[in-house]
């Protein structure tokens, strides 16, 4: 799945160590840029989050990520994991509703009547 928008935020770096060994966590927000924006949380893990080094705030970006969820105790949680990060040039955009103008009336194809009869019959099913 791929999340494009701005980069808005960039929590803390989180560290630990666990069963498998040292971890290390950090999550950031993207505001998408849709006629109705959304805030999502995004976590990097291990060796990516350095990839988030190369992202200033505002700067756009895309983010490609893994969506799970959990249950824990009767309550479910959900992780977006992003497993790869790419900078969106800003020609690249999703295109705007401007790029495919309606068609006109001179785009139109004009009608020509066939030869139908009616001993031909009506092949349509009503």
């Amino acid at each position: 799945m791929e999340i494009i928008g701005k980069l808005f935020s960039k929590l803390p770096q989180q560290s630990g160590e666990g069963k498998n060994g040292k971890w290390v966590k950090q999550e950031f927000i993207v505001e998408t840029q849709d006629q109705f924006p959304r805030k999502i949380c995004i976590a990097l893990w291990g060796d990516k989050v350095r990839d988030l080094d190369l992202f200033q705030i505002g700067e756009s970006l895309k983010a490609m990520v893994n969506v799970e969820s959990r249950e824990f105790n009767g309550k479910w949680y959900t992780d977006v994991k992003a497993w790869r990060l790419e900078k969106v040039d800003k020609s690249s955009t999703s295109p705007t509703p401007e790029a495919y103008p309606m068609p006109g009336p001179d785009d139109v194809p004009p009608f020509i009547p066939g030869e139908f009869t009616a001993e031909e019959g009506d092949d349509l099913p009503f």
